[in-house]
């Protein structure tokens, strides 16, 4: 083993689940709300999920895209509209203004975020029982991520928004990967900041070099703001779920590293 520890998201760092979770978020989003996507066409449908795809730079936790797919919706079809925000509202708007956007939006449709996580893992979960091939099919690892994590001569952990038991799923059906339960911080686990400090402070991790890599830049600003934490090499992986502005954002943050893809796998290796 060698003397690196690489504290690693999994969404937009080792897998791009965004077809996945726009589709589940759909069949999420007739569950939650029938009366609303009863009339949906498979046209409105393609449309919300492409959209999905340039949003997903927004989404920090899956249920986020529930609310994502009924915003759009809301957007599209004017008469089915039941919050303030969506009249006038742009991609863009919500791209610029989604941590504003969602806390009105969730107040407006009497939701709780509990209930969407829930909901948006049985509906996951469900998949997985009926068709597990279609639901593997539905994301994919970025390009020598598997080989990289197959064959890592550093220390791996996953520290992540996802539901452990999909991270995991999802490493040994397209990876051929296992990481030990306890090396998956998955959702529930606490805020990636409190991971990072509860896996330095670990007597076995003493004296090795830390890095995070990250797509969020909110998350790598979140880190730089604990003094605890300034032991941590931040790095932001540009083929992730980030936007050209937060790119350029990223650039004037001497903490944070901008990461090209193939030094990345380089660097596991």
């Amino acid at each position: 083993m060698g003397d690196e520890l690489y504290a690693l998201d999994f969404d937009g760092v080792i897998c791009d689940s965004c077809g996945e979770s726009s589709l589940s978020a759909l069949k999420a989003s007739k569950i939650r709300w029938p009366m609303l996507f009863e009339e949906v066409t498979s046209e409105l449908e393609e449309w919300i999920i492409d959209q999905m795809h340039v949003l997903r730079p927004v989404v920090e936790t899956g249920y986020e895209n529930l609310l994502l797919v009924r915003l759009l919706l809301e957007i599209r079809v004017p008469y089915l509209r039941q919050s303030s925000v969506a009249d006038g509202l742009t991609i863009e708007a919500i791209l610029e203004k989604w941590s504003e956007l969602k806390p009105v939006i969730m107040k407006e449709w009497s939701e709780k975020s509990s209930d969407l996580i829930d909901l948006f893992g049985n509906v996951r979960d469900e998949w997985i029982d009926k068709d597990l091939s279609g639901w593997i099919d539905a994301s994919r690892f970025y390009p020598g991520i598997a080989d990289a994590l197959r064959f890592a001569s550093s220390r791996i952990y996953i520290v992540t928004t996802k539901q452990s038991r999909f991270a995991d799923a999802l490493l040994r059906k397209l990876a051929g990967v296992t990481i030990p339960s306890e090396r998956i911080y998955g959702l529930g686990t606490g805020p990636k900041v409190e991971v990072l400090k509860k896996l330095q402070a670990m007597p076995e991790h003493q004296g090795l070099k830390l890095h995070f890599v990250e797509d969020r830049l909110i998350t790598l600003k979140n880190v730089i703001k604990e003094p605890e934490l300034d032991g941590w090499n931040l790095y932001l992986g540009r083929w992730g779920y980030n936007t050209e502005k937060e790119r350029e954002e990223a650039e004037s943050i001497p903490r944070v590293h901008l990461l090209d893809l193939s030094d990345f796998s380089s660097k596991l290796k």
